[in-house]
């Protein structure tokens, strides 16, 4: 059971981090370049004169890029576990676990991690204003455990009480509300901000889908190779 686990996890982590960090690099990490030269002010919005919207950006960069997908697979081979974790308790509840129905976990990974925290507290590039990030953390923290638990009950729970409950715990950190700063000030424009929310969100739901993907198939798999040796 522990070997089934471990190897599902970490393959499944791996092969997703990977493809997510070369995604990242592609669709993200260009926004985070842009964004830090406002931040650094090299680049000054509403300026004396007009800045294009297009500057040259560092190219591919060996070391740095190199670590950010190790550290992306890295990041996903953690939420792989509890993943996996996951869905070996909802196995042991007559839940069906393959690559296909992994899928499902996934988007619900998505939901819990980054739409429900994101839907008040939205991802941020460098350089806006914000508030502590301890605040910040603990209130992540309580926004993603409040939805990983309501969407346990929406799929296990057998009555209106259990649906409910969920329902109060997906609402609840968005009706106490994220910590905010005092002002809104920063020197990167909104449509740098907003972009890097969309694609940061649009990443993470592929990382997600893909990991739930493979954790289901690798499961799956080596669920059926355990029986074929007993």
């Amino acid at each position: 059971m522990t070997s089934r686990f471990l190897v599902s996890a970490l393959f499944a982590g791996a092969l997703a981090g990977a493809i997510i960090g070369l995604l990242q690099l592609v669709f993200v990490q260009p926004v985070l370049l842009h964004a830090e030269l406002y931040e650094s002010g090299e680049l000054v919005h509403f300026g004396a004169e007009a800045v294009s919207a297009h500057p040259a950006l560092p190219g591919f960069d060996l070391m740095r890029d190199g670590l950010s997908v190790i550290f992306t697979m890295l990041t996903y081979t953690g939420y792989a576990l509890i993943l996996v974790a996951a869905m070996s308790f909802g196995e042991d509840r007559g839940a069906r676990i393959d690559g296909r129905w992994g899928i499902l976990w996934g988007v619900a990974g998505f939901v819990a991690f980054h739409l429900a925290p994101g839907f008040t507290l939205a991802p941020e590039v460098p350089g806006v204003a914000a508030a502590d990030v301890a605040l910040r953390q603990v209130w992540w923290f309580a926004t993603a455990i409040a939805a990983c638990v309501a969407l346990w009950l929406l799929a296990f729970g057998q009555n209106w009480a259990a649906w409910g409950a969920a329902a109060l715990l997906l609402a609840a950190p968005h009706l106490i509300g994220a910590p905010e700063p005092e002002t809104f000030t920063g020197p990167v424009p909104t449509e740098i901000g907003a972009l890097f929310a969309a694609r940061a969100l649009g990443v993470g739901l592929a990382a997600w889908v893909l990991l739930g993907c493979f954790a289901g198939y690798f499961w799956q798999r080596e669920g059926e190779h355990a029986a074929q040796a007993a």
